[in-house]
């Protein structure tokens, strides 16, 4: 029997230096629990290291997917989501190999490595908000050779998506999905649009501020909460689907 599971896959925390320092893992759990939730990705930019903070704090009523929102050489954007957090923290080392970059915090904003209850246990100095040297293609590749699934991210905008930055999406590139944004109206999207049609898709918030948490979310019809439901959603298997409306 399928249920209805509310999931949010794109979640920043105090990490990434453009959201809010109230982001940390006891405020993203709490507010992923009133907007009902039962699946969040937690998605900082170019970096993992405060999912496991946030799983531990989630306890197991909440399914966190450990995530991250690598930056392309072309300015990109892409979601990558794993079964668990070792896959994302390879991911993380192949990306700061890739990045160039010392933060400055008064420009930029603050990249704080919490624990689970929010104590901050230190800083990331590389630019974690600038470009990494890969390509799409190559994020794509990487995140599917660590059985992750890639995610094009909030393709609806001009600015720092797939669609924005390349004008279209490349017929030799492999998504599990695209991410319209929490506001984008679907209809118009298809219709301006006409590569999502090609795709599931899901709809996230890409929250930056505990309030938003959850202001975007797919109805993922699985069995259960996981993330071999959650790919077999995104692939429309066995009966599983991802609706956004």
């Amino acid at each position: 029997m399928l249920v209805k599971a509310l999931g949010d896959l794109h979640v920043h925390t105090c990490l990434s230096p453009c959201g809010d320092l109230l982001m940390r893992p006891r405020e993203i759990v709490e507010a992923a629990r009133r907007a009902g939730l039962a699946i969040i990705g937690i998605c900082d930019h170019n970096s993992a290291e405060n999912v496991g903070a946030v799983q531990k704090a989630a306890g197991k009523d909440l399914l966190v997917l450990p995530g991250m929102e690598v930056t392309t050489v072309e300015e990109v954007h892409l979601l990558a989501l794993f079964e668990n957090l070792e896959s994302a923290l390879r991911l993380q080392e192949f990306v700061y190999s890739a990045l160039e970059g010392t933060n400055n915090p008064e420009r930029f904003g603050w990249q704080v490595v919490v624990d689970a209850q929010g104590e901050p246990v230190a800083t990331v100095n590389k630019l974690l908000i600038g470009a990494t040297s890969l390509t799409t293609s190559t994020v794509v590749k990487q995140i599917h050779r660590l059985n992750g699934l890639a995610i094009a991210a909030h393709v609806d905008r001009e600015l720092y998506s797939l669609i924005g930055m390349l004008g279209f999406v490349p017929d030799d590139l492999v998504l599990e999905a695209l991410e319209i944004s929490a506001e984008a109206n679907l209809r118009e999207v298809r219709s301006r649009i006409p590569d999502v049609n090609r795709f599931s898709l899901v709809r996230s918030s890409d929250a930056h501020f505990p309030h938003a948490v959850g202001k975007g979310k797919t109805e993922l019809w699985v069995e259960r909460p996981s993330f071999a439901e959650v790919t077999k959603a995104l692939g429309g298997q066995e009966g599983r689907r991802a609706v956004v409306t």
